[in-house]
C-alpha cells in the first residue's frame, strides 16, 4: 500500500520540528541579551533585527543537520522516533536542502547586513554543533557535552558581535556562564534517558561511568556555575540586583542537583533538567534588567 503524502499542515509541522523551536528560542533569547548588553542605550534597530534573524536561522539550520545525522539513532529511541525522518514524513535530501537554505540565508544576512565577524563566528558555531559535536564528539567520548558545549555557549557572543563588531570580555563572561551550565543541564536529561542512550551505544556519562558518578559531576559543575555567575558582578558588568538573583537561583539549582543525586530514579532528573532552563532564563533576564536599571538611574 502506498503511503499517503502528508498534507500542508503536517508538512509545515514537520519542517518546524526540524528547527527544534524550543532550543532555537533559548538560543535566540541569549543572543538578544548579548545584543542588548553590548551598548549602554538603544541598539541599532537594523543590526538587532538582521542579527536576531540571522542567528536564529543558523541555529535552525544546525538543528536540521542534527536531525539528518542522527536519523538512525532517532529511529531507535522512544523520545525521538516520531521525528520527521524516522517516520518517513521527510526524506534526507529534503532535510539537507532545508538546512542549506536556512544556513545560506543566515550567512548572507549576517555578512552583508550585520558584519563579517558575526557571520564567521556564527558559521563556526553552526559547524561546531552540527558537525564536530554531532558527528564526532557525541559518539567518541562521555565528555562530549563538555567539549561540544562551546558551540551552544556562543549565542550571546554572536549577539554582542552583531551589534559592536568586536568580541568583548563581558561577552566572554556570558559564554562562560552557558558553557558551565550545559553539563549539569544535559546530564540531568541523560540520567533520565540513560537506558535509551545505552541501547544505541551512545557514550553518555551515565552510561559509561554510572549514575552516581554523573550525579557528583552535576553537583560539581553546578557549584562551579554558581561561582562563575558571580563574575559579572565582580568585574563591574552588573550590579546588586543581578547578584542577588544569581545567588538565589544558583542555590536553588544546587538544591535540585543534590535531590537528583539522592534519588536519581524518581522525577528529579527531569525536574532538574526543567529547572535548569528556568535558571538560565532567570540569570540572563536579571543581567538585562540590571543593565537597564543602571542606565535609567545614571
Amino acid at each position: 500500500m502506498t503511503q499517503a503524502s502528508p498534507d500542508f499542515r503536517t508538512l509545515a509541522a514537520d519542517y518546524l520540528d526540524l528547527c527544534k523551536p524550543k532550543v532555537v528560542a533559548l538560543i535566540v533569547f541569549t543572543a538578544i541579551v548579548g545584543m542588548l548588553l553590548a551598548v549602554p542605550g538603544a541598539v541599532p534597530l537594523d543590526l538587532f533585527i538582521f542579527g536576531t534573524v540571522g542567528i536564529g536561522l543558523a541555529a535552525a539550520s544546525a538543528a536540521a543537520i542534527n536531525h539528518f545525522i542522527d536519523r538512525r539513532i532517532d529511529a531507535e529511541m522512544a523520545r525521538t522516533r516520531k521525528r520527521p525522518l524516522p517516520t518517513g514524513h521527510l526524506k534526507g535530501w529534503q532535510v539537507l536542502s532545508f538546512a542549506a537554505v536556512l544556513g545560506i540565508t543566515a550567512m548572507a544576512l549576517l555578512w552583508f547586513l550585520v558584519n563579517p565577524l558575526a557571520a564567521v563566528l556564527t558559521l563556526a558555531s553552526l559547524v561546531g554543533y552540527a558537525i564536530i559535536y554531532t558527528v564526532f564528539l557525541k559518539r567518541a567520548t562521555p565528555q562530549n557535552i563538555v567539549i561540544g558545549g562551546a558551540a551552544g555557549a556562543a549565542p550571546p557572543v554572536l549577539g554582542w558581535v552583531a551589534i559592536t563588531g568586536e568580541i568583548h570580555p563581558h561577552a566572554l563572561l556570558l559564554f562562560l556562564i552557558i558553557f558551565t551550565w550545559t553539563p549539569p543541564h544535559f546530564w540531568a536529561l541523560a540520567i533520565h534517558r540513560r537506558e535509551e542512550y545505552a541501547k544505541v551505544d551512545m557514550p553518555m556519562l551515565p552510561v559509561t561511568h554510572g549514575v552516581d558518578f554523573t550525579g557528583w559531576h552535576i553537583i560539581f559543575y553546578t557549584i562551579l556555575l554558581l561561582l562563575v555567575t558571580l563574575l559579572p558582578w565582580l568585574t563591574g558588568m552588573s550590579g546588586l540586583l543581578y547578584l542577588v538573583v544569581a545567588v538565589v537561583l544558583g542555590i536553588a539549582f544546587l538544591a535540585y542537583t543534590i535531590a537528583l543525586k539522592r534519588d536519581p530514579d524518581s522525577r528529579w532528573p527531569m525536574k532538574t533538567f526543567g529547572f535548569s532552563i528556568t535558571y538560565l532564563i532567570g540569570v540572563f533576564a536579571a543581567l538585562l534588567i540590571d543593565h537597564y536599571l543602571a542606565v535609567w538611574l545614571a
